[in-house]
């Protein structure tokens, strides 16, 4: 009798301990942060296809729509593949304490996902699937950078190969347990792993590749901006499953992560618009889905970290720096940065990276946000970040370069002249996307 009174004690003490730590033992599977992470995953696929592919198609010259929206959906489609095969294992393989710059191969096409193994308490096909629609959606971003005058086979080249080399790799520093994590950098959705990156990349192909035939004397308008509106509605819908999807939780850092996109994106718009406003008279169609992604890229990386407040102002700081941006690399550098890509994703990163150490602070009041670290202040959070930015802009920068120029010197990087002339659409795939 005694020993089974010792047993009942021990058993009680047990039962006891598991509800007062319940992270003593293994996680088991969430169904309702399973079911949103799910959703959420179709939103950040709903951003590029068809969202962002809209939204870029629009506003080239109605000779290149296709080719645009075919880079898009290739994008899509070779990315995919890419991060099944080696990208997932690259950016959150475990390559041990001494491989603080990437993952390992462990995980070649995903061999180690089975149907119930768990990320946290969600399956981890989910979680990697939710990282793919990440990384078909980076590599995308830069078409607009190029749009109008890169060959298709050099863009897929291009495209695949930074995926690997440079997506990958700032993933793992970033969220995959290498350095910039291990260090304390906020990046909650993707300030530097996909803005800083995409905007960077973007930068250095627009120079690499040169201005289109006519630019800057040539106007090059939209030639639909419907369409592009239509895209950039898709895209502030989807970017809540971006930002309050990285929550991987069905929690308050989800639904405080949503506001503040939401709150980000309306004050980017609005601040856009009325600088084009004073300087023109009147605001334009194109101006306020610019600002309105200008700030939902800028409070990306601080969306699970800052109120509403500071999420105001952090999407009043977006339309306005941006727009100064997108005048100074088109008027004063004249690099043709088709459509804007690193004023818009490439500044709002690193904006909202250096926002994300302010705007943290539980000191700040009304703008204050969910605090730091135990060990961290504000003055080196914001130390943090600017290592982070500074990283990710210089390593960026010279693989793109690298990769470009290696990329031209085996397929030609651009069609000639002529071709430019005449548009993609008929000259890359003997299709129109109108045939009026």
């Amino acid at each position: 009798m005694s020993f089974n009174l010792r047993v009942f004690q021990l058993r009680f003490l047990v039962y006891l301990m598991v509800l007062i730590c319940p992270t003593t033992v293994a996680s088991e599977l969430n169904e309702a942060n399973t079911s949103w992470i799910l959703t959420a995953t179709a939103l950040v696929l709903f951003m590029t296809i068809p969202g962002l592919s809209l939204f870029y198609g629009g506003l080239v010259r109605s000779k290149n729509v296709l080719s645009v929206l075919m880079q898009c959906f290739s994008v899509c489609c070779l990315a995919s593949l890419l991060w099944l095969v080696v990208g997932y294992s690259l950016a959150f393989g475990d390559g041990g304490t001494a491989n603080w710059f990437v993952g390992n191969l462990d995980n070649f096409l995903m061999s180690k996902i089975a149907e119930n193994s768990l990320t946290g308490d969600i399956p981890e096909s989910v979680f990697a699937m939710f990282q793919m629609t990440f990384a078909i959606i980076t590599p995308a971003l830069i078409v607009g950078a190029f749009a109008e005058r890169m060959r298709f086979s050099a863009m897929m080249l291009f495209s695949g190969l930074w995926l690997v080399t440079v997506y990958s790799p700032v993933t793992h520093w970033v969220w995959g347990g290498g350095w910039l994590g291990e260090m304390g950098l906020l990046d909650f959705a993707g300030g530097t792993v996909v803005h800083m990156t995409a905007g960077v990349g973007a930068l250095v192909a627009a120079i690499v590749i040169g201005n289109r035939n006519g630019f800057p004397n040539q106007a090059m308008p939209p030639h639909n901006l419907t369409m592009s509106i239509t895209g950039a509605g898709m895209l502030w819908v989807g970017w809540f499953g971006f930002n309050a999807g990285s929550a991987l939780a069905a929690n308050g850092d989800a639904g405080m992560a949503m506001l503040v996109t939401h709150v980000s994106a309306a004050a980017g718009a609005l601040a856009w618009m009325t600088m084009e406003w004073l300087k023109f008279g009147k605001p334009s169609a194109l101006g306020a889905i610019t600002g309105m992604v200008a700030g939902l890229g800028t409070i990306t990386p601080a969306s699970g970290f800052v109120g509403p407040g500071g999420a105001l102002i952090i999407g009043l700081s977006a339309g306005i720096i941006c727009y100064y941006a997108t005048q100074a690399v088109k008027q004063k550098f004249q690099i043709d940065d088709s459509l804007d890509v690193f004023p818009v994703h490439g500044v709002g990163g690193m904006l909202g990276t250096l926002f994300a150490g302010i705007f943290a602070s539980d000191q700040l009041g009304i703008f204050g946000g969910q605090g730091y670290a135990s060990d961290m202040t504000m003055s080196s959070q914001v130390l943090v970040q600017l290592a982070g930015i500074t990283a990710t802009f210089l390593y960026t920068a010279a693989v793109t370069w690298i990769l470009l120029k290696l990329v031209d010197k085996f397929l030609g990087l651009r069609v000639n002249e002529d071709d430019e002339t005449s548009g993609l659409d008929v000259l890359e795939y003997s299709e129109r996307g109108y045939d009026i």
